[in-house]
């Protein structure tokens, strides 16, 4: 197969319902580019006959490939797996749920052909989503990028096209904790936006639950700012601030005379409020030494199963395959 212009990294977890209408969507976008495509589902360890299907669909177009992870390794590691197989001059990251239209990609591609290096895509509605959903999306990427020294754009997610040059910066950066969106930014070069409306998922349902929103968000704060360390600097001086206060207080109270003895409970709701924001501020602590940490181990950030549709002249599929489809093997982005 020639060297493709256009690489399509698709992350997908249980997403079987989805696939066929996906290479379907793909393959007619494909024939509005100006180059050579290939399709690389990237299964995160999924449950489902996705890893099946996935195999059966390149059977019939050699342009469908497969990596398929060892277990569930998430989102992020999913699409630097992808990354690493990419073979592409351009990479589009985007979803396998059809959320993310694949007909937006000419545009995308035309973005890029103008010389844009990341083209970001923005979201301008979100179909299909809960309100509070939308709201707390809302809320937090403003808050990180008022919080953060990173121009990220507003209301992008992971669909976007990246230049080669950018894709293998990226992959070189070794931090186990990825938050992709954020590198993207943070790497600067040219950089533009397309907004578009994102729709409901066309089968199944969202692998994107509360809890793990809720650490997408932590990592996305702690690996581009240190402003809560700030923070509860800032709030361990106020406390001492105020306890020095208190000691002043007493000991006038006690030369004037006026001096109580004080309840129990009241000394019992200091101490417990205290205990609380030693917690908080060791615990926020301990995520930015736990992610030292978890570099210093310099694991690999994904484990290969097999990968369907690489040969040896995939330069990216050589460097992570290591010549043999069913061998589990590891990799990282380094």
């Amino acid at each position: 197969m020639a060297q493709p212009t256009y690489s399509f990294v698709i992350p997908a977890l249980n997403e079987e319902e989805v696939l066929g209408e996906l290479h379907r969507r793909l393959s007619r976008v494909a024939e509005r580019l100006d180059g050579a495509a290939e399709f690389i589902l990237v299964d995160d360890g999924s449950t489902d006959g996705t890893a099946e299907l996935a195999t059966e669909l390149h059977a019939g177009d050699p342009r469908f490939k497969l990596v398929k992870l060892s277990r569930n390794f998430g989102h992020q590691f999913a699409i630097s797996a992808g990354l690493d197989f990419a073979g592409g001059e351009a990479i589009v990251i985007m979803d396998a749920d059809l959320q993310d239209p694949p007909e937006l990609i000419p545009e995308l591609a035309e973005r890029w052909r103008q010389g844009c290096e990341v083209v970001h895509a923005v979201r301008t509605h979100r179909a299909g989503e809960t309100r509070f959903k939308r709201r707390t999306a809302a809320v937090f990427y403003r808050l990180l990028r008022r919080l953060t020294k990173v121009e990220m754009p507003l209301d992008a997610g992971d669909f976007r096209l990246v230049d080669r040059r950018i894709a293998e910066i990226v992959s070189n950066m070794p931090e186990p904790d990825r938050y992709l969106r954020g590198m993207f930014a943070w790497v600067g070069f040219r950089q533009s936006s397309v907004t578009y409306e994102r729709s409901a998922r066309t089968a199944g349902v969202t692998k994107f639950s509360l809890a793990k929103m809720i650490r997408f968000a932590i990592d996305g704060l702690i690996s581009f700012s240190t402003v809560p360390l700030r923070i509860i600097l800032a709030l361990g001086f106020a406390i001492a601030a105020l306890a020095f206060a208190a000691g002043i207080a007493a000991i006038v109270l006690k030369l004037v005379g006026a001096f109580t003895v004080p309840g129990w409970a009241s000394l019992a709701v200091a101490l417990s409020l205290f205990s609380g924001i030693q917690f908080i501020v060791l615990g926020t602590i301990g995520l930015y030494v736990g992610r030292i940490y978890a570099q210093g181990k310099r694991r690999p950030l994904y484990l290969v199963d097999r990968a369907v549709g690489f040969d040896e002249s995939d330069r990216q599929a050589v460097s992570v395959a290591s010549g043999s489809a069913s061998e589990p093997t590891a990799s990282s982005a380094n």
